[in-house]
């Protein structure tokens, strides 16, 4: 079977061919219809569209180029914050939308119950922005990950300890005193573990964990907490409306840790650091390939910023967008390939594809395990530095060094 190229993946193709069979649904609608789950409302909404404008790019562009499988892509849209919300939804865009595959979601908490009413269904879920591991150990046919993973994350975010602050502060790593703070849903648990776990890995000394509610109104006592621990470092993972009451009970507390290194979400939006101002300067923070990076290691970041704004006519709020284009892309790609929508030859054609690192708009390759899980998925570390969302590592990313210290 034949493999993307790089050209492939950075131009549209001139043309797509599709059996004459598959022109016309059963249900009498020329078009090729794809359920697109996330959430649109409540607390997750920013980032849930970021993420779902990814996914319309890459749609667009492949209508542009003359559809799928011989018809044009419909999107059909789900808004689902909440488990229950998720089932009713997916069910929904099954049933009454006839979606023939379901992307989504960007929140872990919708994609897991979301992915296992698809599978008992026997339709393909394809994920595109959780990254709970939880997702991909169940042994699911039909589900695959685009993106990386918790573990990722965990392990990035222990690495920028060692390998990164450590040498700027001439310290011994084992004697930085490191603290986790993180929300108590899918996300910030299952960050928090893999962190955890790699702390004791590498031997180093970790101080305080935390949890708090999602809807927690105030991180006082958690600071208070962590500064009483000692904590140099706090390894944060939580959503923007959290990031907002930490620093701010930070600021009330009148301290700082050396370093707070974020996990993504709210750590990744100009909001968050317009919000909280000069004291979010510094931050670091792990998260999906930003637009503030080398082009040699993203080949294709820039300009799709630039279609960005032209279609939406503002800048990109987060690197979600590209991430879920990339995502998109190879998956809708695989379905061409397979011909169909049929899970099984789909996922056949999924785990064929072979796109190698550097040869996507972010920099990412595609290549799926038998769980489904994109092995060739990785974060970058970032960091905030003049208002800006830089890239820091790896090194053939990178635009700028990194600050050891927070506060502009």
């Amino acid at each position: 079977m034949p493999q993307p190229t790089r050209r492939t993946l950075l131009a549209l193709p001139a043309a797509l061919a599709a059996p004459a069979a598959l022109a016309q649904g059963a249900d009498g609608r020329n078009e090729t219809r794809l359920g697109a789950l996330f959430p649109f409302s409540g607390n997750f909404a920013l980032l849930g569209d970021e993420s779902f404008r990814g996914l319309e790019m890459a749609a667009e562009e492949r209508n542009a180029a003359g559809g799928l499988l011989g018809k044009p892509i419909k999107l059909v849209k789900g808004d689902a914050t909440d488990a229950t919300q998720a089932v009713a939804e997916v069910r929904r865009l099954m049933a009454s939308e006839k979606a023939g595959a379901i992307f989504g979601s960007y929140s872990s908490q919708v994609a897991l119950p979301a992915s296992q009413v698809v599978e008992l269904q026997g339709l393909a879920y394809l994920e595109l922005g959780a990254i709970s591991d939880a997702l991909t150990e169940r042994g699911f046919r039909g589900l695959f990950r685009t993106c990386p993973a918790a573990r990722d994350f965990g392990r990035q975010s222990v690495a920028a300890i060692t390998e990164v602050l450590a040498p700027l502060w001439q310290s011994e790593p084992p004697g930085i005193g490191i603290a986790i703070l993180h929300e108590e849903g899918m996300y910030g648990q299952s960050v928090a573990t893999c962190q955890e776990a790699e702390l004791k890995a590498r031997n180093l000394r970790q101080v305080e964990k935390l949890a708090y509610a999602p809807r927690a109104a105030d991180l006082g006592a958690m600071v208070q907490r962590l500064r009483g621990a000692g904590a140099q470092v706090v390894l944060h993972t939580g959503f923007q409306n959290d990031i907002l009451l930490f620093f701010r009970a930070m600021q009330e507390a009148s301290w700082l840790p050396r370093m707070v290194v974020g996990a993504g979400a709210g750590y990744s939006l100009a909001e968050t650091a317009t919000s909280i101002g000069p004291a979010f300067d510094g931050t670091l923070n792990i998260d999906f390939p930003q637009f503030e990076i080398n082009e040699r290691a993203a080949p294709g970041a820039r300009r799709f910023a630039e279609e960005y704004r032209r279609h939406y006519g503002s800048d990109p709020r987060s690197g979600h967008s590209l991430a879920t284009f990339v995502g998109a892309r190879a998956c809708l790609e695989a379905m061409q390939r397979a011909g169909t929508l049929d899970r099984d030859k789909l996922r056949a054609a999924l785990l064929a594809t072979d796109i190698a690192e550097g040869a996507t708009p972010n920099g990412w390759g595609i290549r799926f395990d038998d769980k489904g899980q994109n092995t060739r998925a990785q974060p970058c570390l970032l960091q905030w530095q003049g208002g800006k969302l830089l890239t820091v590592g790896p090194q053939a990313a990178a635009v700028a060094p990194v600050k050891g210290r927070l506060g502009a």
